[in-house]
């Protein structure tokens, strides 16, 4: 270990980690309580270098517009659309807080993360087309779905997704559901945005920095060991509110705090490959999110996808998500991370989730052997006319999916959410989890300062309501809010109407 620095610095608030939930949450306080002072602590030398980076993560904008496995078909054979409402809702709240930020000058240029898409889903043989059809009339009588269309209409389908439907020879019944409204969201880009914006507020951001070690000291403030990896120095830094926001780094970290909560909690490392289209004649036929079912057996996280995406400000085309098997907890992480969290307390718990998902590790395993000319023929039966020297593979980030006990999956349930530990007196939370992650930041943020700010809530609320007017509210239960909401924020975030606001050429509108 590097020499240790005597001087110990205390501070309101340390994040740690540069992504989209630290720089979320950093903008939130920042507006609530803006004489606070805030540190951020990030082992690489930018922010959005991990999970939040436009490179790997892949769904980005999830409202629930597309994503199937979202509305399961229930026993009697009806739909279940709840978990699409809460989603879409917690999407909103984003789009509010972000119109918030780009209105009051925070923020500017909001096309450089977010863009309008339409978000189709996309189903064959005739028991999936029955069930999207039963998708399509139980959302589209809900406000938050409106203007959703359906068609089993392969000319109509052509006009939707030529790329998808030429060459087609298949005579399995085909449908989709198309909605214009969504969008298409680079979160590392918005990552660095919302970075920028704290530094002119005066947060201290130190990249470059790992937080080795944290402990509770007995005047109650959190006591973290830094380490800076430029100079070898390790420094001590102190809080009163830690926000651990560390990607795949974020379990490791909580284990260190040793908080009760922290215990019986597991991690388990997906890795994601994506293919990524390289020819510029082929992406400009392509203009949407497409999502259709994964395929049986197949956990929910490797839904396929082919998606249009804004990288850099450049049109591109990618479809997957295949999944990989790595130990590591980070795509920057060690080889040792998965032993590494694995302790006493929750050995039962890894070990039981080893024996119920037999069949994931199995997937994971088949995963990782398949050719690229096996990756090839699942691309063709979205594409049937790719041809391999158009495509090429990307490595896209870790994710570190939970395990944990849970009263309905009992010993070792494996969550493929988004979830929030936090001490019971609020003093630390972490941030644990994966998919639907960024898209619901804004809403996930909100909760960790309910939970561990409890005590300001009440002075907090209306500066709150300000930034998002629809805070305590259920949209879909008040359409006409809903309505005023998504139309204003549309208009701020240049989403509203196919002008060149939105920075698509005249040439890409022929496909959209």
């Amino acid at each position: 270990m590097g020499k240790m620095s005597n001087s110990q610095t205390k501070t309101d608030v340390i994040l740690i980690g540069a992504g989209i939930m630290s720089a979320t949450l950093g903008t939130l306080l920042k507006e609530l309580a803006p004489e606070w002072e805030i540190k951020v602590f990030e082992k690489l030398g930018k922010p959005g270098e991990e999970s939040s980076n436009e490179w790997n993560n892949a769904g980005t904008g999830h409202a629930a517009l597309c994503e199937l496995n979202y509305t399961p078909e229930k026993p009697d054979g009806s739909i279940d659309i709840n978990k699409a409402i809460k989603i879409n809702e917690q999407f909103q709240i984003s789009r509010q807080f972000w119109s918030y930020l780009v209105k009051n000058n925070l923020l500017q240029n909001p096309q450089e993360f977010i863009r309008p898409l339409p978000h189709i889903s996309l189903v064959q043989g005739e028991n999936n087309v029955r069930f999207l059809k039963k998708r399509f009339e139980a959302l589209s009588n809900n406000p938050l779905f409106q203007g959703m269309e359906f068609s089993d209409d392969p000319e109509k389908l052509k006009e939707w997704i030529p790329l998808i439907m030429e060459g087609r020879t298949s005579n399995e019944p085909i449908a989709a559901t198309k909605i214009d409204s969504g969008t298409d969201v680079n979160f590392g880009a918005l990552t660095r945005m919302l970075f920028d914006h704290l530094k002119r507020k005066d947060v201290e951001i130190n990249y470059n920095h790992s937080v080795k070690d944290i402990k509770r000291t007995s005047d109650g403030l959190w006591e973290l060991k830094v380490k800076d990896l430029n100079s070898g120095s390790v420094e001590i830094h102190k809080a009163k509110f830690v926000f651990i926001g560390a990607g795949g780094g974020s379990l490791h970290l909580l284990q260190k705090s040793g908080i009760p909560e922290s215990k019986h909690i597991g991690g388990f490392p997906v890795s994601g490959l994506f293919m990524v289209c390289n020819n510029p004649k082929v992406v400009e036929q392509h203009h949407a999110k497409v999502y259709s079912k994964a395929k049986i057996g197949a956990p929910p996280m490797s839904v396929p996808h082919l998606d249009t995406r804004y990288i850099d400000n450049k049109k591109m085309l990618l479809f997957g998500p295949f999944a990989g098997f790595s130990p590591k907890f980070l795509k920057t992480g060690s080889n040792m991370d998965l032993f590494a969290s694995v302790k006493l307390h929750n050995l039962v718990t890894l070990l039981a989730s080893a024996f119920k998902n037999f069949s994931l590790v199995k997937y994971l395993l088949q995963q990782l052997m398949l050719t690229k000319e096996k990756r090839m023929k699942e691309l063709r039966e979205f594409i049937p006319t790719a041809k391999s020297e158009d495509w090429d593979i990307v490595v896209a980030g870790q994710r570190v999916q939970i395990i944990k006990d849970t009263e309905a999956g009992g010993k070792g349930t494996i969550q493929f959410g988004t979830e929030v530990v936090s001490a019971a007196d609020g003093s630390i939370a972490a941030l644990l989890g994966a998919s639907p992650g960024a898209s619901t930041a804004v809403h996930v943020m909100l909760e960790v300062i309910k939970k561990c700010f409890s005590q300001h809530m009440h002075e907090w609320e209306p500066k709150i309501k300000e930034m998002i007017p629809s805070y305590g509210v259920s949209l879909a239960e008040n359409p006409d809010l809903f309505q005023e909401l998504h139309t204003s924020t549309a208009e701020t975030l240049g989403l509203s109407g196919k002008e060149s606001v939105s920075g698509v050429s005249e040439k890409e509108l022929v496909y959209s």
